[in-house]
């Protein structure tokens, strides 16, 4: 395989995938750092008129330099591309931990919690609003210290502008004033994500979630929710304080850091302030590209799934399949299963979200992982389910099932009918007339 380079770069596998770039692992061969490289096509950029975005996307980035924020390394450019490097973060999205841990202590949600405050008061300090916080875009670096990403709908309002008026975000994470259309300041609104995040680390589920968005918006404006039993008082009062749909009388971030449970064991993060930030090499790269480019080796490109590695691949051979080990019994409650499919990854991915929204479901895509979100067939409880493609051998690739939220039972309802319905990209070993592989769940 050819090694590609991008200047000093050696660039790796693509690691995330979203509709304007693509992110890849890079090692600097100076250093031996390892980053993230976003790389985006200049064409699809100015076709699709989006140069200002990534403009300001660039300079928030770079004006916002926190401990709690993905740092921004630099910005190259060669004729046909825009290379921005990033902190390589190796702890993966918190969605994931909640995911995997269905719901987080008090305690372990608070310090996450006090982390989230730190690193949004000192962007709004800067005069930069996110809009778009969610556990999708808060990162855990490897000491598992939060890191906010995805600065692709920040506000950096011109001075002397108080009011934003632009609709964005994640309707379940949106401020209800956000909604209205009538103006919103941006640090209120901002506010109101990081206790919808709270609520979510401590219940392991949104405290707004309707399949009807005019359902889901009359709760958010009117904040029709209420606090798992688990939920301490003083967690309860700030949660309430928070998720104020009034945003003049919303709690604000310097009266909640004086909150008495906010400021257990907070120790506020020491803020090295760097010497003005010049942003005169961002525009460069995108106005002068002739005078910034950088030297670019092309090799082969990783576009697909990630690889499992030998002991998934020993497991799924049919020769010594190890199956047994995890599975006793398929009439047991499962928590996750997989099938395997020769069809290609992305006609695999394509079909499952068809497949879901048929069924009534809410879809997310990542790159080649799919959050699957609604109601149970009781209509009373959220359910909510993640499949991954992963790739196990040319043109043979494996999705892994799991339950992110409600119960087992639906869990086992859901997993049957979805499969059901996709039999013409499952994959039967020869002689196998039953159910497609399913083993038992990891806890």
């Amino acid at each position: 395989m050819v090694v590609r380079k991008v200047g000093k770069y050696e660039v790796g596998r693509t690691i995330g995938e979203g509709t304007f770039a693509k992110v890849k692992f890079a090692q600097n061969t100076e250093t031996g750092e390892s980053v993230a490289m976003k790389v985006l096509d200049r064409r699809t950029i100015i076709k699709h008129k989006m140069v200002d975005q990534i403009k300001r996307e660039i300079s928030i980035m770079k004006l916002v330099r926190h401990p709690y924020v993905v740092h921004l390394h630099e910005v190259l450019a060669s004729r046909t591309k825009i290379y921005i490097i990033l902190e390589f973060i190796t702890g993966g999205e918190l969605f994931d931990k909640i995911v995997h841990r269905r719901r987080l202590s008090e305690t372990e949600a608070r310090r996450y919690f006090q982390q989230l405050i730190d690193g949004v008061g000192y962007c709004h300090s800067k005069g930069v609003y996110h809009r778009d916080l969610k556990p999708e875009n808060l990162l855990l670096d490897s000491h598992g210290n939060l890191k906010i990403s995805d600065f692709g709908l920040s506000a950096l309002p011109a001075q002397g502008v108080s009011l934003l008026h632009t609709t964005c975000g994640t309707p379940n994470y949106v401020a209800p004033e956000v909604l209205s259309h009538k103006g919103y300041d941006g640090a209120v609104a901002d506010v109101w994500s990081c206790g919808v995040i709270l609520y979510i680390l401590m219940a392991g589920y949104l405290p707004f979630d309707e399949i009807d968005l005019t359902t889901l918006y009359f709760k958010i404006e009117k904040a029709e929710f209420s606090c798992p039993s688990w939920f301490s008082v003083g967690a309860q009062s700030l949660i309430h304080r928070i998720l104020d749909p009034n945003p003049e009388t919303r709690i604000r971030i310097e009266e909640m850091r004086k909150d008495e449970w906010f400021r257990k064991g907070y120790v506020p993060v020491k803020i090295v302030e760097y010497e003005d930030v010049n942003l005169d090499d961002i525009y460069a790269v995108f106005d002068d590209p002739e005078e910034q480019q950088v030297s670019e080796k092309s090799g082969k490109e990783d576009m697909g799934p990630l690889i499992l590695n030998a002991f998934d691949l020993i497991i799924l051979s049919q020769g010594l399949n190890l199956s047994a080990l995890f599975d006793h019994g398929q009439d047991c409650l499962m928590h996750q299963t997989r099938f395997i499919s020769q069809k290609p990854a992305k006609v695999v991915l394509s079909s499952m979200e068809v497949v879901a929204q048929s069924m009534g479901f809410k879809t997310h895509i990542r790159h080649y992982k799919m959050r699957v979100e609604g109601l149970a067939t009781n209509k009373a409880s959220h359910f909510s389910v993640v499949l991954e493609v992963f790739e196990v051998a040319p043109s043979f690739y494996m999705v892994d099932i799991y339950k992110a939220a409600g119960d087992s039972v639906e869990f086992l309802k859901f997993y049957k009918k979805f499969c059901s319905k996709l039999e013409d990209i499952i994959w039967k070993p020869p002689n196998e007339t039953s159910k497609p592989w399913l083993t038992r769940s990891r806890r």
